[in-house]
């Protein structure tokens, strides 16, 4: 994988609207799980942070029919 150079301008513009539009999440997992997950979410033809969100966000749809 290679590395995009990126202006200062591009740079300031990202770190904008990641403050305005972006929450971040730490999780804590044991050690191995996240090899697992992001290969799960490779398989699956998607990030490990889309995957991850689809997975929170379908087991509270799940939650909430209970």
């Amino acid at each position: 994988m290679f590395k995009v150079s990126r202006s200062e301008a591009e740079n300031r513009a990202i770190k904008k609207y990641e403050k305005e539009k972006i929450d971040r999440f730490l999780i804590r997992i044991p050690k191995g799980e996240k090899e697992r997950i992001a290969e799960h979410a490779k398989a699956q033809g998607e990030s490990t942070n889309a995957f991850i969100y689809r997975a929170v966000n379908e087991a509270i749809e799940r939650d909430k029919q209970k």
